[in-house]
């Protein structure tokens, strides 16, 4: 029988227990300090000699301590071999007969608002000395909820972090693109840029080369956010770097796909169009980079056409397989429409795309319109159909008319 100056020993030995964990977490120390706290709390001022501790973790419980055991025990128990029912005289774990846990008196789960956060498996010093588990529950609870306070507040550091890498990095995204668009009786060009998230894949740019020259391009990376973001800037500044040289496009699209092969390694790739136009000679030259053929509309004919001659997707091969500059002479006035598929896979309320035919038969309805009045109707049209379905893709459409 346990005399009354052991019973009040063990009460004391508790609350200083009780006192040591609760003050380190008051001082805010580290997960290492309070789970050491913890373990020589229980094997000094309890009755225990040896003890293992799982948390609860994404798919199952993680080991956290483990002393005094002389077999071995799993580094994970998955949360499918753990029997549960929120009551703790209902709780089994299938594999509590193997022979690694049997030297072990007690398998105690540890519970928070219902849920189970954590198993303690526990041996006692003394057999006749009887282990107080409702204390050695509450303690352990204590350590466990601190413990899951300090992984929710780091994931939350981590996520405000993330949140302003991202910030940072639309701010970035943004000067990439032109400032200004030509607005002038001879020349305007009008943009539609949605992203699907803050930082998106898709590119366009507009560059005045001379009084007479002119370049525009549309591109889409594979892949989305922060990397996809990064790796069109790259993109751009090698593009502005060789426009400002004056290369033929069969050398820029070559060397472009040289240098994003070079930077992934193939496992990154870009469709792309660049089209340079000469203001005086009325000459286009382009190239498509396994990109959506951009609408060439024709006022005096009243027809459009596909631009489609150029060469494959950029990054996948260290050396583009064929590539062809395409040439048309463009004496009248005409439109041409650049977009990225997150246009033309918009989808509607039953899941189907929006589709190229589509924008061609939209496009054939509204030839060689000022581009502020296309993108305007158009966005309309794109916005009955897709209804409330959010995009699952950046959207870009960029349109440019020459007088």
């Amino acid at each position: 029988m346990i005399s009354e100056n052991h019973k009040y020993q063990r009460k004391e030995l508790e609350l200083k227990a009780l006192l040591e964990i609760t003050q380190a977490i008051n001082e805010n120390q580290s997960e290492s300090v309070l789970v050491n706290i913890f373990k020589f709390t229980c094997l000094v001022h309890l009755n225990i000699n040896s003890l293992v501790l799982y948390v609860l973790k994404e798919g199952g419980f993680e080991k956290k301590i483990a002393h005094g055991i002389k077999g071995s025990v799993p580094e994970f128990i998955p949360e499918n071999e753990v029997t549960d029912s929120g009551a703790k005289s209902q709780f089994r774990l299938d594999f509590e007969e193997r022979s690694n846990f049997s030297e072990f008196e007690t398998a105690l789960p540890v519970y928070h608002k219902e849920k189970m956060l954590a198993i303690l498996f526990l041996r006692s010093k003394d057999p006749e000395l009887e282990l107080n588990l409702n204390f050695t529950q509450a303690i352990a609870n204590i350590l466990v909820v601190a413990l899951e306070n300090k992984r929710f507040a780091r994931k939350q550091v981590q996520q405000e972090v993330l949140n302003r890498e991202v910030a940072i990095a639309s701010q970035v995204q943004q000067m990439l693109f032109p400032s200004v668009l030509p607005n002038q009786e001879n020349l305007k060009a009008k943009v539609t840029y949605i992203p699907h998230s803050m930082v998106g894949g898709d590119y366009y740019d507009f560059i005045q080369q001379s009084e007479d020259v002119i370049y525009f391009c549309v591109a889409d990376v594979s892949g989305k956010g922060i990397s996809a973001a990064l790796l069109m800037s790259n993109f751009q500044a090698a593009l502005r770097t060789l426009l400002r040289t004056n290369t033929d496009l069969e050398t820029i699209v070559h060397q472009l796909n040289f240098t994003l092969f070079e930077n992934t390694n193939g496992e990154r790739f870009i469709t792309f169009f660049l089209g340079r136009f000469n203001l005086k000679t009325r000459q286009l030259h382009y190239v498509n980079a396994g990109h959506n053929p951009p609408i060439l509309c024709y006022e005096a004919k009243q027809s459009s056409e596909l631009l489609e001659a150029g060469t494959t997707i950029l990054g996948a091969f260290e050396r583009l397989p064929f590539l062809e500059v395409g040439h048309r002479d463009l004496p009248a006035n005409f439109t041409i429409h650049l977009y990225t598929d997150g246009l033309t896979e918009t989808l509607d309320e039953s899941e189907q795309e929006f589709g190229d035919q589509r924008l061609q038969n939209f496009v054939s309805g509204h030839l060689c319109m000022n581009p502020e009045d296309f993108h305007r109707e158009f966005l309309d049209v794109l916005s009955q159909f897709s209804g409330k379905v959010p995009l699952h893709d950046d959207l870009t459409l960029f349109s440019i008319r020459v007088k």
